[in-house]
């Protein structure tokens, strides 16, 4: 068994641990989107003295700037002694969760009940999302410009909605299906409500429509141009007769998307421009205008190197080869229960550290990047010169499945990256387990990778 942190923390730094974790776990429970991430990010950046872009005509050393894309995404900079030009060292992460959305027309009456229509985003498994207290949180945007904040059931007196599943008694042929068809993608709507409107033709529509009118001032139509997500309800949890552990929704990617900003948030007087740069669509394959593969950071950098008296982008091509970058995305914990799946020497454990995945991909490494052996040394002499735990560790067996996570996208722009994040258990399920030990090593191992990587 690898050694864990626990093992040599004194009562101060169990202290500084218990105190961190707590500051994550509010942060994680009122931060499920990626717009409500970027809000409460952006509080944190100007409370520390980071400034908007746009607000920047010259860059210079020690300058705390930040830029938002589509409140989605955003990147964060201290600028170092050294020009832009000499490269950054970087912290990037994703701040989209598995989960549903709300289709385009979503609401309908059937059987004397009001439902909302789903479309389930990621990767999940269909059965764990049923019969459960869940929330609606996003946005409206309608026709005259205004845009209307939605956040129903995080607060303890809101109302809550969910999936219905079918009961024990009835379920002999549901329980022969395959795990994998034994909830279907378009049974995957909520139950809204069941008070009818005699006035109507449906009549629970028609209630639930006038709801939303007095309470929102929303119309049916304007569900056309709204984003809405469904998360499950509720706070973050201590996890463990011990309290040793977190269950939330969205560790995935959110609890290394917090240490690396906080780790931003610590880094002062640098020789290397430090950046965190957090990401949208990264479950569904980093695609779009708020996806890692977006021109938002480029464009970032090139208005950065302009404003520093260097040509846009004749030298934004050095300015990325120059730099190194951890790609901060969690990895699968090793679980009793479930041992069959993992290569136990390359496996990593709740409570033993920061994770190297030096590739990621699938079977014959399919859609890794494979950081090269002379940047993982050096990022182990960082780590062991701040006496940081860390482990390193693969993704289950090598038949057994896989997946990937942005590095192979920076790592094509011809900087050095390597996958670095925090063990989780239950991956990608509405309640996901890490360990308080785990996420403030990684912020200790973040700050001395902003600091002192050269």
């Amino acid at each position: 068994m690898k050694k864990t942190v626990w093992e040599k923390l004194d009562e101060k730094d169990l202290v500084s641990v218990n105190d961190f974790a707590e500051e994550y776990r509010l942060f994680l429970s009122k931060s499920k989107t990626e717009r409500t991430f970027v809000n409460h990010s952006v509080a944190l950046l100007k409370e520390a003295g980071f400034k908007a872009l746009e607000e920047i005509n010259e860059v210079k050393p020690g300058d705390k700037i930040y830029a938002i894309n589509r409140n989605k995404n955003i990147c964060a900079f201290v600028m170092g002694k050294k020009d832009l030009i000499h490269g950054m060292n970087i912290l990037g992460a994703h701040i989209d969760s598995p989960r549903m959305d709300l289709k385009q027309v979503p609401l309908y009456e059937k059987d004397g009940l009001a439902l909302l229509d789903t479309h389930y985003y990621g990767g999940i498994k269909k059965y764990q999302w049923v019969a459960r207290p869940m929330a609606l949180v996003g946005v409206v945007c309608k026709k005259d410009g205004t845009t209307i904040e939605i956040n129903i059931g995080d607060k303890p007196n809101d109302p809550v909605v969910g999936v219905s599943d079918l009961l024990i008694h009835l379920s002999a042929k549901q329980m022969e299906k395959k795990a994998s068809t034994v909830v279907e993608g378009e049974q995957l709507d909520l139950l809204v409500g069941s008070i009818p409107n005699k006035e109507e033709k449906e009549p629970v529509k028609g209630y639930i429509l006038d709801l939303l009118k007095r309470q929102y001032d929303i119309e049916e139509e304007d569900f056309l141009s709204a984003e809405i997500e469904v998360v499950p309800a509720g706070e973050a949890r201590n996890y463990g007769l011990d309290s040793s552990m977190i269950m939330g929704y969205g560790h995935d990617d959110k609890v290394c998307a917090y240490t690396s900003l906080r780790a931003l948030l610590e880094t002062n007087d640098v020789e290397r421009t430090s950046c965190c740069i957090l990401v949208d669509k990264e479950e569904v394959g980093s695609q779009g205008n708020t996806g890692m593969q977006s021109r938002f950071f480029e464009d970032v950098i090139a208005i950065l190197l302009d404003k520093q008296g260097y040509s846009k982008y004749v030298d934004l091509n050095q300015a990325l080869t120059n730099s190194c970058m951890l790609s901060s995305d969690v990895s699968a914990a090793y679980d009793p229960n479930f041992p069959d799946v993992m290569e136990k020497n390359n496996a990593s454990y709740l409570g033993c550290g920061i994770c190297f995945n030096k590739y990621t991909g699938s079977r014959g490494k399919s859609g890794t990047s494979d950081a090269n052996a002379e940047f993982v040394a050096k990022v182990r002499k960082v780590m062991d010169d701040h006496d940081i735990t860390f482990q390193t560790c693969e993704l289950g067996k090598v038949d057994a499945g896989g997946g990937g996570t942005i590095a192979y996208i920076l790592a094509n722009l011809n900087m050095e990256v390597l996958d670095a994040g925090i063990a989780v258990q239950n991956m990608h399920a509405p309640c996901e387990v890490v360990s308080k030990a785990d996420i403030y090593e990684a912020y200790r191992a973040y700050i001395a990778f902003l600091r002192d990587m050269n």
